[in-house]
């Protein structure tokens, strides 16, 4: 089917799912799940759902800006990005292939997040992560820092090659 000819629905979420992420380029924000939903609500009228991965994360206004200029270019005059925060993002919504990205790019992905059922404990040690080097594969990683160049990972270290490594934490 012609793009002239694609519906407007498809078309924006099509344009919506190929905006990259600001701090894991290597990612659509459809791979890394924040983008929630694309709806044509009127003519040429696009409402855009995003979900932050940690509230306060700066990049989102980068994002919107990004999808923004990516729907008004492909012909939609009136964007409107939301913020949905419920429910809240989480690392198991990153799709398979963002994972094989981020791996691909030496960034290590995250595993199962962790499910709670009640409070959420609050602890002053590290999170105690099982985490394989993207470079090696080796099992034998160490923790550097709980916090890595953004928000969202931590910097880790492989004994086996030395090579350090950012990982997406799981949420």
């Amino acid at each position: 089917m012609s793009r002239l000819l694609e519906r407007p629905a498809r078309r924006a979420r099509r344009v919506a799912e190929s905006v990259t992420d600001p701090e894991l380029p290597m990612l659509t924000l459809a791979d890394l799940g924040v983008l929630r939903d694309v709806d044509v609500v009127g003519e040429g009228h696009v409402v855009v759902d995003i979900t932050p991965t940690y509230s306060g994360c700066p990049a989102m206004a980068t994002m919107r800006d990004d999808l923004v200029r990516s729907l008004t270019e492909a012909g939609f005059p009136r964007v409107d990005v939301r913020v949905s925060l419920h429910p809240a993002w989480t690392s198991d919504w990153i799709t398979p292939e963002g994972r094989a990205a981020l791996a691909a790019a030496g960034i290590s992905p995250p595993g199962p997040a962790p499910t709670h059922g009640g409070p959420i404990p609050l602890t002053l040690q590290p999170t105690a992560r099982v985490v394989r080097c993207p470079q090696c594969d080796s099992p034998a990683t160490e923790l550097v820092s709980e916090f890595g160049s953004t928000a969202c990972k931590a910097l880790y270290r492989c004994t086996a090659c030395l090579e350090p490594f950012d990982h997406v934490k799981e949420i």
